[in-house]
């Protein structure tokens, strides 16, 4: 059991949700329904931590001066406590999000302030009374807040604090580079990447041996495989398979994989053990996807 609080070093984004039937027509109009809604991976793992029960979650990001209060204010109410640095340069990130029939998405970025991070925005105070700190990723992807989230790693790693990351995007990923990215997080207690991030990371089809694989290097590896549940490896070996809670009617699948870390943490933070912090994150997932956007309603 774990004592403390959840900091997590990530995003704050402004997601644009269009959810459409038929595929996008080119040069002409298709029917949507377009909702403009906060988001950001970071963002949207605190949120959900808070809903499974943590009581004590803290978010650092940076956000453009365009967008940063009202940010601030939803997560105060989502009882998040926000360290959002303002950035006057550069507004929000911006992601939008097309969801087609099936709840699956697509996601056009405009990385705005989040990759501006910087070590400046940074304190080691932050970790008083923290016991586990999460890194979004998407910090990983630009050298300003890649700085910053190895800033957050060192300090916890001094304080014996343990870290997770979750790598954010196989699209990112490729242009960073897996073995930059690893490197990235050596020292890290745990990865929560999905099936197509495992396998890009590992360069193996299955995800399963990924999982395997990346438990060498990372003591606990979780990873998330959407309606067919989640692996969890340890020293190299597959320890659990954990079955998906079915959801009859998906209506969007943004933010599933952030809900399913904020369950995940928060029932570790709570005492759980991996397989029942496992399970309870399913069930946060499955309650993500039966919501618009990426944070509980």
């Amino acid at each position: 059991m774990s004592e403390g609080g959840l900091l997590v070093v990530g995003d704050v984004v402004t997601d644009v949700v269009v959810r459409h039937g038929a595929p996008p027509a080119r040069g002409t109009d298709t029917t949507a329904r377009i909702r403009t809604l906060p988001g950001g991976a970071g963002a949207n793992v605190a949120c959900w931590a808070v809903r499974s029960g943590c009581r004590d979650v803290r978010l650092l990001a940076r956000a453009g001066v365009d967008s940063a209060a009202w940010h601030r204010e939803i997560l105060h109410r989502a009882g998040v406590r926000a360290v959002l640095a303002v950035d006057e340069e550069v507004p929000t990130a911006t992601v939008v999000a097309l969801v087609d029939g099936s709840a699956e998405r697509t996601f056009l970025t405009d990385s705005g302030a989040v990759l501006r991070l910087a070590p400046s925005d940074w304190s080691p105070s932050l970790l008083d009374g923290i016991g586990h700190l999460h890194l979004s990723g998407y910090l990983l992807f630009a050298p300003t807040s890649r700085a910053t989230a190895l800033l957050a790693l060192r300090e916890a790693r001094r304080r014996g604090i343990p870290v997770s990351v979750d790598p954010a995007s196989a699209g990112f990923l490729t242009d960073l580079g897996v073995d930059r990215f690893l490197a990235a997080v050596e020292g890290a207690d745990l990865l929560l990447p999905n099936a197509d991030e495992a396998c890009l990371l590992t360069g193996l089809p299955e995800p399963a041996d990924a999982a395997a694989k990346l438990s060498r290097q990372v003591p606990l590896v979780v990873v998330t495989l959407g309606d067919r549940g989640a692996l969890l490896a340890a020293g190299g070996t597959v320890t659990a398979r954990i079955e998906a809670v079915p959801v009859r009617d998906p209506v969007d699948s943004t933010g599933a994989g952030d809900a399913f870390t904020g369950g995940f943490l928060a029932a570790r933070l709570a005492g759980a053990d991996d397989r029942e912090a496992a399970a309870q994150a399913c069930r946060t997932g499955a309650e993500a996807v039966m919501v618009v956007g990426g944070r509980p309603e």
